[in-house]
């Protein structure tokens, strides 16, 4: 089955897959930096499961999921502007208008910070068409075809 949302295979004490390699997708608004989260500390969210470094984060987050939600799933935001989805690597991150932005090299990543606006509005326009495809239906090259 596609998804919309980037997991790691295998479940979780919830059942889901493990969102964002098990980082804490709050601590890039509150500490600015990743931080890896704790099994002790997660909790389910459109079948995903999402680990936190604190109580407190994790309150956060179920107080408001889509204020921390990574953009395009947890995809790479520069491949959803390509029309793919790639691994988001959560080491390599962006924060622009208040959202998360996830990319897969640091390649990618110096591409996307070029125009970030540019290729989010492109990225929006192509993730509704892309989100429920498997990643096999739309990567045919990796890197994406930009870096090639």
């Amino acid at each position: 089955m596609a998804s919309k949302i980037n997991v790691s295979s295998g479940l979780t004490a919830h059942g889901f897959g493990l969102a964002v390699h098990g980082y804490d997708v709050v601590s890039y608004f509150t500490e600015g930096q990743p931080v890896v989260g704790y099994a002790k500390h997660s909790t389910a969210h459109e079948e995903a499961t999402y680990r936190f470094a604190s109580e407190s984060n994790l309150k956060a987050f179920e107080a408001d999921p889509s204020s921390y939600l990574p953009q395009f799933g947890g995809f790479c935001a520069f491949g959803a502007a390509e029309g793919g989805k790639f691994d988001g690597n959560p080491q390599l991150w962006v924060v622009a208008d208040g959202k998360l932005y996830l990319t897969v090299n640091e390649e990618v990543q110096a591409l996307w910070r070029e125009d970030p606006a540019a290729f989010i509005d492109i990225a929006d326009h192509n993730w509704p068409k892309i989100a429920d495809k498997a990643t096999g239906e739309l990567n045919p090259e990796v890197p994406p075809k930009k870096l090639a």
